[in-house]
């Protein structure tokens, strides 16, 4: 499955740039280890026209103290 997702430039360039190798979204779309996640710059009005995609290699899920419930953390190559 491939997610098209907006993300704002301060957290789009740490991730481009493969110092940022995780994101915490809400779970609205039922996100599964081996998905892409095609990440496309947004700065608050319009989209910038740079994008990135990510391939998730693990999701942390677990509300009993880590995560929001309804919230993943995934970790992203």
């Amino acid at each position: 499955m491939i997610h098209d997702l907006k993300i704002l430039p301060e957290y789009f360039n740490v991730v481009r740039n493969g110092i940022k190798t995780f994101e915490i979204r809400k779970n609205d779309r039922d996100y599964r280890v081996g998905d892409i996640l095609w990440l496309k710059e947004w700065d608050g009005n319009k989209y910038t026209g740079r994008d990135t995609t990510r391939k998730v290699i693990y999701i942390l899920d677990d509300t009993s103290g880590y995560v929001l419930d309804g919230y993943v953390v995934m970790s992203i190559i």
